[in-house]
């Protein structure tokens, strides 16, 4: 079993530039720790990676929905898709050139909300994401990044 600060700690090190990968680690730790004991299994996580390395497009992006929905109840509010964006950028550290502004977060989040949110009421479905996800060819070209030749 991995606690979440150990966890955090095996992340730091993927990125050693010094970016802040603290909030990052902690949304990827949750989504994995699907009953929420505080400690991830080592059947969790190879779940998880499963899902990423081999999973169909639609698995994927069920993960990827679980990533984004922080609070865990089926909707991804748009301060929740803001907050898993300045942890992104926060990750990426000082690799952003240029930095990146609060501006510009802010407009990156309503760009890419009003995107996913079909019916316009505020919040995103797993419906609505996965729809919005599938039709977009960037993003189903992007998560074929998670394959493996193994």
């Amino acid at each position: 079993m991995v606690k979440e600060e150990t966890f955090k700690g095996i992340y730091a090190q993927y990125f050693p530039k010094g970016a802040e990968t603290t909030q990052y680690a902690h949304y990827v730790f949750n989504s994995f720790d699907h009953d929420n004991t505080g400690a991830i299994t080592f059947t969790d996580f190879v779940i998880g990676l499963s899902v990423l390395a081999r999973g169909s497009l639609q698995e994927k992006l069920r993960w990827a929905f679980s990533l984004y929905d922080i609070n865990g109840d089926g909707y991804i509010t748009k301060d929740e898709l803001s907050k898993i964006v300045q942890s992104i950028y926060e990750l990426m550290g000082k690799a952003v050139e240029p930095m990146i502004e609060d501006h510009t977060t802010r407009d990156h989040v309503d760009r890419v909300f009003q995107k996913l949110d079909l019916n316009k009421d505020g919040v995103v479905t797993i419906e609505e994401f996965l729809d919005s996800c599938q039709r977009d060819e960037n993003i189903t070209r992007n998560m074929q990044v998670f394959n493996t030749i193994l």
